[in-house]
């Protein structure tokens, strides 16, 4: 597939970020930027965000596919962001030449929770996929709100999550219907225990989307794992923790 959008920035080693549902690279430019002093940073847009081109089908293989192809190198690290770090899951295990490691923000093998498993609980995404059909906007605005929910600062990260995701207009409706079918559907956990590349797991200590409990349940599929908490950071530590966050990146294999 064409039309996969790139934002590219700084020199070194290669660092390809893929950014959360309903978002596009935007999202994290300053970010991207701050990570670009040590590293070559590949932001893509999800096909049907942002500025990339939508997919016949939003389905996690296809979507895996048309981002490897649209990446110029041999070989690099993913870090994916939420349904992004669903992706680049998805891309480590299947395309394993392609990818030298992996970095999971605020993400989960399995997002849903379920006996023995943490995670969000399976009505949060059924009410997702129920009010995108009667009002998207309003769909998109609550999410936005959840991901900065309990923070000291929330008003001013909700603000800035806001102007940075209306610089796009809103992801084709299939794609988000899609990108929430797969969040609630997909279990890559036998996919992180066969990964032999290594595994940077980062979230925060009061994300309302992935339970803290989460990081001790991923190294108990994968002991490689580096694990890292950040003490007071919700969905997006990379406005909220961005100095720590990008330190922990520029040290990770």
């Amino acid at each position: 597939m064409t039309g996969i959008h790139r934002e590219i920035y700084g020199q070194g080693r290669p660092l390809v970020m893929l950014h959360g549902w309903a978002m596009h690279s935007g999202i994290w430019r300053d970010f991207a930027r701050q990570l670009a002093r040590q590293r070559h940073v590949i932001c893509l847009d999800l096909p049907g965000h942002g500025r990339s081109a939508n997919l016949d089908r939003f389905e996690l293989s296809a979507i895996a596919s048309s981002l490897i192809d649209a990446i110029p190198l041999n070989r690099f690290s993913v870090l994916g962001w939420s349904l992004g770090a669903t992706v680049a899951l998805e891309m480590a295990a299947r395309f394993p030449g392609r990818v030298q490691s992996l970095l999971l923000l605020s993400g989960n093998p399995k997002f849903v929770k379920n006996i023995g498993w943490p995670g969000v609980r399976p009505e949060v995404l059924d009410g997702f996929v129920a009010q995108l059909n009667d009002d998207a906007k309003l769909t998109l605005q609550r999410f936005l709100g959840l991901q900065v929910q309990g923070l000291p600062d929330n008003r001013q990260l909700l603000q800035q999550l806001r102007l940075a995701v209306q610089e796009c207009d809103a992801p084709a409706r299939d794609a988000l219907q899609g990108g929430l079918q797969i969040l609630k559907n997909s279990d890559l956990r036998q996919s992180l225990v066969g990964l032999r590349c290594p595994v940077t797991v980062i979230q925060g200590d009061k994300d309302p989307l992935i339970p803290v409990q989460t990081g001790q349940s991923i190294k108990a599929l994968n002991s490689r794992v580096a694990l890292h908490v950040l003490a007071n950071a919700g969905h997006v530590p990379f406005l909220s923790h961005a100095q720590q966050l990008c330190d922990i990146v520029a040290a990770a294999e």
